[in-house]
């Protein structure tokens, strides 16, 4: 089968493309500017998997050169995982957040509708649609209120409206899927728990102070391992079972953050790690507690996580030591 990756150079890209190729599947990776960018995941891919994937290029705002693409190649499905996705940011550029996550997303949508309308479309959405509906004991499920409580949230609600309407009309063979909190190899620095983990790695190195700079360690968040989630897409692309659904792709036990900023400390071995609040990660409205009903997944693809929590920090912090070498 031959699938298209949006995001292929992001975090959960390719995690999902290396499970897709050892699957033999055909992969196609999006990436925006043709500059090389493409080489940065050689971090987590060896040279056989990373050799495998047929790289394409286009600004997804860019609707002519997308159409190309879906004119010259057939794709039985695509994963539509490119977005800016890192909230605060979303505050001090939303005129650019909703272009690429709305705009761009409308293009692909069109480009897929007019050209390919057979295809298997997933798309990527977010846990941030639910913004703070969430309570302590509450499992958030698929048919809860979307009430996003910034504008990145707010941007990934609008598209997962567009496609449900496209679903109730029975314009595509869509799928939206929202994962929740996740981290694990690859993830960015200027998110919650790797920017811990990145800070840690620097300091074992002798490349910072013994200072480590954080945010809010009240709010509560029930994490999942990336390769987890990235099996989840795999499943749900998989198995015609899930087609017209929205699913959330969640798992973990919901834990204060300074649990996950505490274990890494823990796995550091370095006993005097002290801990500095720094406004730069304070986000202007946080969403208190995240915790997810998967049991749709569970019932559609018999999915659930492999990895427990402890494991992915530790994988996330050696992957931060391996990249400062």
């Amino acid at each position: 089968m031959r699938y298209l990756i949006t995001g292929i150079t992001g975090f959960l890209g390719p995690h999902l493309a290396k499970i897709l190729i050892e699957n033999n599947d055909e992969v196609y990776g999006l990436v925006r500017i043709n500059m090389g960018r493409e080489n940065d995941i050689r971090d987590i891919l060896s040279d056989d998997i990373f050799s495998k994937i047929k790289f394409v290029y286009a600004d997804l705002c860019n609707y002519r050169i997308l159409r190309k693409i879906f004119e010259d190649n057939i794709f039985d499905g695509v994963f539509h995982l490119a977005a800016q996705t890192h909230p605060p940011t979303s505050f001090t550029d939303t005129i650019g957040t909703w272009e690429w996550n709305v705009m761009g997303s409308i293009n692909i949508i069109t480009c897929i509708k007019d050209l390919q309308p057979s295809l298997k479309f997933i798309f990527c959405s977010t846990v941030e649609v639910y913004g703070n509906t969430g309570f302590e004991g509450h499992k958030l499920k698929e048919t809860d209120k979307l009430l996003p409580a910034n504008p990145y949230g707010a941007s990934k609600a609008a598209i997962d409206l567009y496609l449900q309407e496209r679903i109730n009309n029975k314009q595509m063979n869509i799928v939206i899927v929202r994962p929740f909190c996740f981290t694990g190899p690859r993830r960015g620095y200027n998110f919650s728990i790797s920017s811990d983990a990145y800070q840690i790695a620097k300091i074992i190195k002798n490349k910072q102070d013994k200072i480590l700079k954080i945010g809010n360690l009240d709010t509560v968040r029930a994490v999942t391992d990336v390769r987890d989630i990235a099996n989840a897409f795999f499943l749900i692309m998989k198995n015609d079972k899930t087609n017209g659904h929205i699913i959330n792709v969640c798992g973990g036990e919901p834990l204060k953050m300074r649990y996950y900023t505490e274990k890494l400390i823990e796995l550091s071995k370095i006993n005097d790690i002290k801990m500095e609040i720094d406004e730069k990660l304070w986000r202007p409205i946080d969403i208190y507690y995240q915790d997810g009903d998967n049991q749709l997944c569970k019932d559609l693809v018999d999915w659930k996580p492999k990895y427990k929590i402890d494991e992915t920090l530790k994988d996330l912090l050696d992957y931060w030591l391996n990249k400062i070498n």
